[in-house]
């Protein structure tokens, strides 16, 4: 089937199973363009916590669907891929993390939602890139902190807030796969553009960055800008949305280590979600995300922190 008969199938099947799509700015156009909604992991936990769909299709990569499934445990959760993963979840054992908080047993324990439903249940606030610093300017001054998984994203929070906190070392590939020298010769040949970057990248790239925030964050800086050119240090994906925001303004990708074939940083993990496995899995309603009562229990209490804050 070509891409718009796929398209048209599980537009289709939405409607007759009271479905909503819920696609991460990361996903391939043609899924963003049929999503009910598209977001990042703050936008779609939200938009997980309230929507009525009786199944939601989460294309993005599984932590999102575990929260998706936290937040509403009497619903159908299905996926296209369950091995759409993450590198930050993924570098976060759960019995590792647990034996590393032996270590710090006075420390309230914040976590970024690029984590596994285990690793929130050991956690007293998930944040996303979004509103961790308002999630860590919450916690008294005198409270040490213990954040993961993400060094970066904690080491760009301890320069913001001040805090000194302890950090698990995890980083995200597609973020630690910018190229500092290639980057510098591309604004140089664009002197006029803005860099924009994702906290989750190196210390050595926010540096070179006018603007630093989430995926969403980015996208409300570069509609508001009165800047026509930018250079955007974050997953690829983003630029399909971010262009049809902005047509009239010139965006380019932050150049990779990698020579590969855009020249940009992809999310092999996000990129494994495709049209076809959309359909499969919304005709089959499986894969499905399943999560035991007790880890629901234990995880749900950390993400309302979030969501309230």
């Amino acid at each position: 089937m070509n891409v718009s008969t796929l398209q048209q199938k599980i537009t289709a099947l939405k409607q007759s199973k009271k479905a909503i799509l819920l696609a991460h700015y990361y996903q391939s156009p043609e899924i963003q363009e049929i999503a009910d909604f598209v977001g990042d992991s703050l936008e779609l936990s939200r938009k997980a916590a309230s929507t009525d769909a009786a199944i939601i299709v989460f294309a993005g990569v599984y932590f999102m669907a575990e929260t998706a499934k936290i937040l509403n445990p009497s619903k159908k959760v299905i996926v296209p891929d369950v091995n759409a993963g993450c590198s930050l979840s993924d570098g976060c054992p759960p019995d590792k993390f647990e034996e590393f908080l032996k270590n710090y047993p006075n420390h309230v324990v914040v976590t970024y939602i690029n984590c596994s439903a285990e690793i929130k249940t050991l956690s007293d606030y998930v944040c996303t890139s979004s509103n961790a610093i308002k999630v860590i300017s919450t916690i008294p001054e005198e409270q040490k902190i213990v954040f993961a998984p993400d060094r970066n994203l904690g080491n760009f929070l301890i320069k913001e807030t001040g805090r000194d906190m302890v950090l698990w070392e995890g980083s995200c590939v597609v973020h630690e796969a910018f190229s500092l020298e290639k980057l510098i010769r591309l604004h140089q040949k664009n002197p006029d553009a803005v860099i924009v970057a994702h906290p989750e990248s190196e210390a050595h790239i926010l540096r070179t960055a006018h603007y630093i925030g989430s995926t969403s964050g980015m996208i409300n800086y570069i509609k508001s800008s009165p800047k026509t050119k930018f250079i955007i240090a974050t997953e690829h994906g983003i630029l399909y949305k971010m262009q049809q925001d902005v047509p009239d303004k010139i965006l380019i990708p932050a150049p990779s280590k990698e020579d590969n074939t855009c020249a940009c940083s992809e999310c092999a993990f996000m990129k494994m979600n495709t049209l076809e496995k959309i359909y499969t899995c919304l005709l089959d309603e499986s894969p499905e995300v399943l999560l035991e009562q007790e880890i629901i229990t234990k995880a749900i209490p950390p993400i309302q922190r979030m969501l309230q804050i």
